[in-house]
């Protein structure tokens, strides 16, 4: 029998067109298709819904931002399913060798070589997906059918893995049309995704105590190398400005997630970050605590930083500061009125306002700016780090890419060898930095940590940040917020109008424009004054033998007689 193919896009026939067909008409034979470029996109746009969308990439936690509930990986509360059908998945992955198997069908050469590659970004992406969340996997290069003994077969080693997977993404690098597109993955967004695969794996590898982490670190930075000069990208001049905007930023963005009213395309970002009934996120005080003061310095290093009011903590401070969360002097876009903090909507005190369009938008799902997937900040950052863990940094690397993410932000940059002489003590702490770090370098590492905490916040990186430097004991520390000296009336905005009333005992008279919260809720670290702390109640237990990784679900081990094993710790 001829292989039949359902284009999804097709489903959308007249009802009045005859069911007395002998042929489906929302089938189409597959030697019939992928003969030219509008079949090979039309089939190849369901490759894009591997890629985050909405929520995926806004909606972060892990050891910076808390929201109303602790998601298992931060409690240690995971567990052995029988299924896990939204991650242990080869459905896309079945599509993007189908299309491989067939693309050579297309009449057009050049059509089929930009194609090829594409598809080969994306399973190169998927399995990048895969190995972060599951170490070892099988993999598949081509399809199976249902009696394919392949099905039954184990994992392949990481180390297998990534080297197809080096494969793919080199192919990709080589075939893709090298324009500009903020939409569709170019040549540019292949060496994007290498530059972020191979840091992943390069530095996992490292502080995991497993092989072959040096030549996977330099694979990064000659992707980076190349994308930053020969891209033509840049950083644009407004960091929040590049999150608010409608539409993608192409000076900067290298891919976007589309959004827009008129396509039916929304999020809704506004209504996360301002409402009181979704998730009420708030970044935590050790990470407000990272941002350095506006001339280069440590905040943690002025005398009594750890009890200052709110207004006094955030003067003069790097600038991202300020466009990632309210502060003092604040106002919606489009309104010259300052607005404190909602602490009702946040449960830190630190409100975030990435993303933060119009009031307008408020409105649940109706937010529509476009999304970064990539942009060039995050390839600067990783090629910084990439070199830094390698050895091989240089103080001209760090001009040309901390110091730009610096710049923007209004601060001078960053000195190799002061921060190498002195690392902050801040940034080394075990429960506010990073102790896994040593070496020659270490202080410029931790710095490189810190820009990267600050640059990419919200945007779906921390998690995995965390699992690569195998620092997963931060989820266990407290979880604190803004410090208050006790009850009495406070002015959050800096607009010389009272917008906070914490009170003990018998609740007062309700003033327009005031939050009220009894100080039993605020749970201060001391008895009537102190930092707001959250889930103090809840036990957190990470463990470091077990939780850098995801289970396998048992439904596969049991399918394949035991071919795939268990990861270790969750065996029992």
């Amino acid at each position: 029998m001829k292989k039949m193919l359902l284009i999804p896009a097709l489903l959308m026939l007249s009802a009045c067109n005859s069911l007395l067909v002998m042929k489906p008409e929302d089938a189409v034979e597959v030697e019939d298709f992928f003969k030219d470029e509008a079949q090979c996109q039309l089939f190849t746009n369901a490759f894009y819904t591997i890629l985050p969308s909405g929520a995926e990439i806004f909606d972060e936690g892990a050891d910076i931002i808390i929201k109303s509930t602790l998601a298992p990986e931060i409690r240690g509360a995971r567990f052995v399913t029988s299924q896990d059908k939204a991650h242990w998945n080869w459905d896309a992955l079945r599509d993007i060798n189908f299309f491989l198997e067939n693309v050579s069908r297309c009449e057009d050469p050049a059509v089929e070589k930009a194609y090829t590659g594409l598809a080969k970004f994306f399973r190169a992406y998927f399995y990048y997906d895969k190995v972060r969340r599951f170490g070892d996997v099988p993999w598949f290069d081509h399809t199976l059918s249902a009696s394919d003994a392949e099905l039954y077969k184990g994992r392949d080693s990481r180390q297998q893995i990534m080297g197809r997977i080096l494969s793919d993404i080199d192919d990709a690098i080589a075939t893709l049309p090298s324009g500009h597109s903020d939409y569709r993955v170019t040549r540019w967004t292949a060496l994007a995704l290498k530059s972020r695969i191979f840091l992943f794996e390069g530095t996992f590898r490292k502080y995991h105590g497993l092989d072959n982490w040096e030549p996977c670190l330099h694979e990064c930075v000659a992707a980076s190398r190349e994308l930053i000069e020969n891209g033509g990208y840049s950083l644009y001049e407004s960091y929040g400005g590049l999150f608010r905007s409608l539409n993608t930023v192409s000076q900067e963005v290298i891919l976007s997630h589309a959004y827009g009213l008129s396509m039916g395309l929304t999020h809704y970002v506004n209504d996360y970050f301002t409402s009181a009934t979704m998730g009420r996120s708030g970044l935590l005080k050790d990470v407000v605590n990272m941002y350095l003061m506006e001339d280069g310095t440590p905040f943690t290093a002025r005398p009594g930083y750890d009890k200052l009011m709110f207004i006094d903590e955030t003067q003069h401070r790097d600038s991202r500061l300020s466009q990632t969360i309210r502060t003092p002097g604040y106002s919606r876009e489009g309104s010259q009125a300052w607005v404190a903090p909602d602490m009702n909507a946040t449960l830190t005190g630190y409100q975030i306002i990435k993303y933060v369009g119009p009031a307008k938008y408020d409105i649940s799902n109706t937010s529509e700016n476009d999304l970064p997937l990539f942009r060039i900040a995050e390839t600067y950052l990783n090629y910084a780090e990439a070199k830094a863990e390698l050895g091989t940094l240089t103080q001209e690397d760090l001009d040309r890419t901390i110091g730009l993410l610096r710049a923007r932000a209004g601060m001078p940059g960053l000195n190799m060898a002061d921060a190498n002489a002195s690392p902050d003590p801040y940034l080394e702490d075990p429960v506010t930095g990073y102790p896994h770090v040593s070496g020659p370098d270490k202080g410029v590492i931790l710095e490189i940590r810190r820009e990267r905490t600050v640059e990419l916040i919200c945007e779906g990186f921390r998690y995995w940040d965390i699992m690569r430097w195998k620092e997963g004991k931060r989820f266990d520390r407290p979880f604190l917020g803004m410090y208050f000296p006790g009850a009495g009336v406070y002015d959050l905005d800096g607009s010389g109008s009272d917008d906070f009333c914490i009170y003990s005992g018998t609740a007062p008279t309700v003033e327009s424009g005031v939050v009220y919260a009894d100080i039993r809720d605020l749970a201060l670290t001391g008895t009537d004054h102190g930092n707001i702390v959250r889930f103090s109640n809840i036990p957190r237990a990470w463990r470091e033998d077990r939780d850098y990784l995801y289970p396998i679900p048992t439904d596969d081990i049991v399918l394949t007689g035991g071919a795939v094993v268990q990861n270790p710790g969750w065996e029992e």
